[in-house]
């Protein structure tokens, strides 16, 4: 509210429960602005921020679809007004019913409407969301008021984290911790990756996970080299390492880690070396994870130390790097992706790109080098807070990854 302009109103929605087809719908999941800025996990609410409303009472306003018993038979509890504020701490709430009449009366005092559009870096929603129905409305219905942004506030306000969502993201990364552990005892030649799919959600769901906080990767052998392959329906062969991309969520915080894994628990000579690469690259790239430096210069200096691991890994030579094209480097052959995106509410969190890092902001740090023509791909990933002073800290510093530890884990 501190940052929105004289005389405005913003208003976020809750996400839509899905439809598949039928009578079948997708889990809800809560639009995570409305969640960060009100504590609500319920579908149909709607949040409403004028600071200089005239009533004191309609500074802050919730909009909550109407409870009753009968609905609280078939579709389980939803939120009274009075939970509401305990949920919320704030007091007033009405139902939905009444707010097209209140949001007008409150639009007569208001100048200019915060809209709250999806501006993140990687989105690519093709499906009209509640929030864009809202939108469209009001632009019919209020035509002489002024449109600002949310957006920006809301990227700068999430990705620097309070110190109660780095416990919830620790927590979320401590039960990817335990799903690792299990899995290591259970890989072994002649599983398939659906089974170590399954050997991972049965451990986040015993330890109050709702699950996965995003689709998860476990690609033996050459599947390693798709960079998104989610089928994980491939036996695990002797010989192959498995490259597991998975993630626990917890309280709606996602956790992001990648290990690779030898199948029959001992890494080949070769094998051993490539990943040894990689790892070194993660430790390095860690360290630049600090106040003042920008994630575009980050994965320059990261690409530097990758290719020079790659040219003692004879994958490229030293004409490759000479005749290189700078808008696609030489490194980029082995390993074509970002390093590092922030962490939080949603696994591609949000975070303005082209401002500096600062402490309390979580990143994943990423690098692989991927071998189609050897038949095997390895990526490390570990989830980072940035600090005030020094390196960041590690959410996963107790999750395996030392090649000889995991080798002696599975053994």
């Amino acid at each position: 509210m501190a940052q929105m302009k004289p005389k405005s109103i913003a208003v976020f929605n809750s996400n839509d429960i899905y439809p598949v087809s039928a009578d079948s719908t997708m889990p809800f999941n809560q639009h995570r602005d409305i969640l960060y800025l009100s504590g609500v996990d319920q579908e149909e609410s709607i949040l409403l921020l004028f600071p200089e409303a005239h009533e004191e009472k309609h500074r802050e306003v919730l909009f909550l679809r109407e409870t009753n018993d009968h609905i609280a038979v078939w579709e389980g509890e939803k939120l009274t007004k009075e939970r509401a504020f305990e949920v919320s701490g704030i007091k007033t709430v009405y139902w939905l019913s009444e707010f097209d009449k209140i949001f007008f009366e409150l639009m007569t005092e208001a100048e200019t409407i915060y809209f709250n559009t999806n501006e993140h870096y990687r989105q690519s929603v093709e499906t009209e969301t509640r929030e864009d129905r809202f939108i469209k409305k009001t632009k019919e219905q209020f035509p002489a008021h002024s449109w600002a942004k949310s957006n920006p506030i809301l990227q700068r306000l999430r990705s620097i984290k309070d110190a109660i969502e780095i416990d919830l993201l620790q927590t979320a990364c401590n039960i990817t911790e335990k799903g690792f552990r299990r899995v290591l005892n259970f890989v072994k030649p002649g599983v398939w990756e659906y089974e170590i799919e399954a050997e991972y959600i049965h451990e986040f769901v015993r330890n109050r996970s709702k699950g996965f906080s995003y689709t998860p990767i476990i690609a033996s052998g050459n599947n390693a080299n798709v960079l998104h392959y989610i089928e994980n329906n491939q036996p695990c062969k002797d010989g192959d390492l498995i490259l597991m991309d998975v993630g626990a969520e917890y309280a709606n915080y996602s956790s992001d880690m990648t290990r690779t894994i030898p199948v029959n628990g001992k890494f080949t000579k070769r094998q051993k070396e490539v990943y040894n690469a990689v790892n070194r690259v993660k430790v390095e790239a860690t360290k630049m994870l600090v106040p003042g430096n920008f994630w575009k210069e980050y994965h320059v200096e990261v690409g530097k130390l990758m290719t020079s691991e790659l040219l003692g890994l004879g994958l490229i030579d030293k004409a490759d790097v000479q005749n290189e094209n700078p808008d696609w480097p030489a490194y980029k052959k082995y390993f074509m992706h970002g390093t590092s995106h922030h962490m939080g509410l949603d696994t591609h969190d949000y975070g303005i790109l082209w401002e500096p890092m600062k402490a309390n902001m979580v990143f994943t740090v990423e690098p692989g080098i991927y071998i189609p023509e050897e038949g095997f791909g390895v990526r490390l990933e570990d989830d980072v807070v940035i600090q005030s002073k020094g390196e960041p800290f590690n959410l996963m510093k107790n999750i395996p990854i030392e090649a000889d530890e995991i080798e002696e884990l599975m053994n």
